[in-house]
């Protein structure tokens, strides 16, 4: 079969196409013929060696998959070959057949198509554990997310809606916080033209925004801290614009604000039965319409060099698929 391997740490433009053995489903394994693979921030660190996970090379990028069972191990009972699926991967997704763990793989719902389900599980289940489980987004709430036109930025603009949160959307372009009103932003700011932090302030009255959402990290998550609310929860998702900031102690005293961690690769390699409750939670979300993923591009599996250049760039929004 054919993937995409990196033999060494490595730029993305360094990765390899190439054929690989086919590896059967050990014991408590399924074997899933690709249909689409979801691309997402980390694996352009994985490739590149400065992921917290860093795989025995060679090995292939790539966290989750849609496609169809292959076979299945012995024990396995949770699918069957011929059952849609998707699945989470540790990495290995960027080939035209992967083997993962049977509790890593559910059964879609009908209505969902192989691309829908290549977009859903990383970033839905990432942006569900932040304002569910760590920041209890209540109704009513403002809710500011950054980056809002990103993949794991649209799925909490479309999650803090389901919770009846008011949500305040940044991007960098009118285009993008267009993608992001039509999944239900309430408030559009384009913080290369606007003073994002007075105008969140404005927005809200003075008060702040209750829960803030970054993914970008750097200068934004320390601006935030100027624009979030008494006992606001600032929810540290990643770093894609790619400093690791530091913040001075004071400023969480100041407004009793927290600064929670969203690591939601932790719940799933604890093998927390919340990923079950959530996904559960989701798949509902998503057969009633309350849930879009967004696909903004679609690539072969050959050029996913290309793909994940466009993430790098900043000229995607929602989420980019390979298509093997």
């Amino acid at each position: 079969m054919k993937a995409m391997v990196v033999t060494r740490w490595c730029e993305i433009s360094d990765m390899e196409y190439a054929e690989v053995p086919d590896r059967p489903p050990a014991p408590g394994e399924v074997s899933i013929d690709t249909r689409a693979i979801g691309c997402n921030f980390p694996d352009i660190l994985m490739v590149q060696g400065k992921y917290q996970v860093r795989p025995p090379l060679p090995f292939s990028p790539g966290h989750e998959v849609s496609g169809v069972v292959r076979d299945v191990g012995a024990g396995v009972t949770r699918v069957k070959p011929g059952q849609r699926v998707l699945a989470m991967l540790g990495w290995g997704g960027y080939a035209e057949r992967v083997t993962v763990a049977a509790e890593r793989v559910f059964v879609l719902p009908e209505a969902m198509s192989f691309q829908d389900a290549a977009a859903f599980y990383f970033v839905y289940q990432t942006a569900y554990c932040a304002l569910v489980q760590r920041a209890a987004l209540q109704p009513g709430e403002w809710l500011l997310v950054h980056g809002a036109a990103g993949g794991v930025g649209l799925a909490a603009v479309q999650i803090g809606k389901v919770l009846g949160a008011r949500v305040i959307a940044t991007a960098g372009s009118e285009a993008k916080l267009e993608i992001a009103r039509q999944s239900g932003a309430d408030v559009l700011i384009n913080y290369r033209a606007d003073d994002w932090v007075e105008r969140v302030n404005a927005a809200t009255q003075g008060e702040g925004a209750s829960v803030i959402y970054d993914p970008v990290g750097g200068d934004v998550l320390d601006a935030s801290t100027r624009c979030i609310a008494f006992e606001g929860r600032l929810l540290v998702i990643g770093f894609a614009g790619g400093g690791i900031p530091s913040i001075p102690v004071d400023r969480i005293l100041s407004k009793n604000i927290a600064l929670v961690g969203v690591h939601w690769g932790l719940y799933q390699r604890r093998d927390s039965r919340l990923i079950e409750e959530w996904m559960a939670a989701l798949f509902g979300l998503y057969e009633s319409h309350r849930l879009r993923p967004v696909v903004s591009r679609t690539y072969a599996l050959r050029d996913a060099a290309q793909a994940l250049g466009a993430i790098v760039n900043r000229e995607t929004h929602g989420k980019v698929l390979l298509l093997p």
